[in-house]
């Protein structure tokens, strides 16, 4: 396989939004997901030895932020339709209380609402990437709602309230899809080229990582996401991309194209500041 160029993150604080695949296939040895999995393993090595993972999942909303607050969360199994293994899959990482706590703090004082959930499971939002990254699950792992209404402005500003998290050793993860149109992922025409795909993925890619565009630039075509190009072909709900807009917040900054490839035939990208 074409190897997968990834460059060093040095400092704490590390933020990727990546893909998480569809449902549980990536852990399941679908050929389909070969180069999404082998570049989450590529970068785990590059994130250095974070105290506690935070990932936003696109597969979660409430009507406020939520945040994962118990201290053994289970697994949520939140699809359907695949063999019983995909079922049988563990991933025990310790939740973080207190991490959750900080959390709604910096969320209160910065004027979002938030609450905490100490029952909420993790999603594969969560346990996908994860179980590929850091197998062995002992890192303590927090996750965090979007909001209902889906608008991207509010998740920036969500992303920037928790800036200050930057300043310690966590890894935040937006764990969503830069292409998220199910019907088409979902299609057996993997080898016929997408223009429309290829287009809002290089929209996108530009936006994130083009040093000349001003910050207010930057910011305002992330939040007018759905005026790009083939943006709704790409995204016909766009839960899956807004945990972009949350790292994108924590970051304020141009971001670093991590990973550019395919998934079951559909190019898909990936971000990290």
């Amino acid at each position: 396989m074409k190897k997968i160029k990834t460059e060093s993150i040095e400092k704490p604080g590390s933020i990727l939004f990546v893909p998480h695949g569809g449902g549980p296939l990536p852990l399941l040895g679908d050929e389909g997901y070969s180069e999404m999995v082998y570049f989450l393993k590529e970068i785990t090595p590059t994130l250095g030895n974070p105290s506690a993972i935070i990932v936003i999942s696109a597969h979660w909303e409430e009507s406020q932020v939520t945040i994962t607050s118990g201290k053994t969360p289970a697994l949520i199994y939140d699809y359907y339709g695949f063999p019983d293994k995909a079922y049988e899959v563990k991933y025990t990482a310790p939740g973080n209380p207190s991490l959750a706590n900080k959390i709604y703090r910096l969320l209160q004082k910065g004027g979002i609402e938030s609450k905490l959930d100490e029952h909420r499971g993790f999603d594969h939002g969560l346990f996908v990437p994860l179980k590929i990254m850091y197998p062995e699950a002992t890192i303590p792992c927090i996750q965090l709602s979007l909001v209902k209404g889906l608008i991207p402005k509010i998740h920036i500003q969500i992303g920037k309230v928790l800036s200050k998290l930057r300043n310690e050793n966590i890894l935040i993860i937006g764990s969503g899809m830069s292409f998220h149109n199910l019907k088409a992922l979902m299609s057996q025409n993997t080898e016929v080229f997408d223009h429309k795909n290829e287009v809002f993925q290089q929209w996108l890619i530009s936006i994130c990582t083009n040093n000349n565009l001003l910050p207010d630039e930057r910011e305002k075509n992330l939040i007018e996401w759905s005026d790009a190009p083939f943006a709704r072909y790409c995204h016909p709900r766009e839960e899956h991309l807004l945990p972009l807009h949350v790292c994108y917040g924590i970051a304020n900054s141009v971001a670093k194209l991590a990973f550019a490839g395919n998934v079951t035939g559909k190019k898909v990208c990936a971000f990290r500041w």
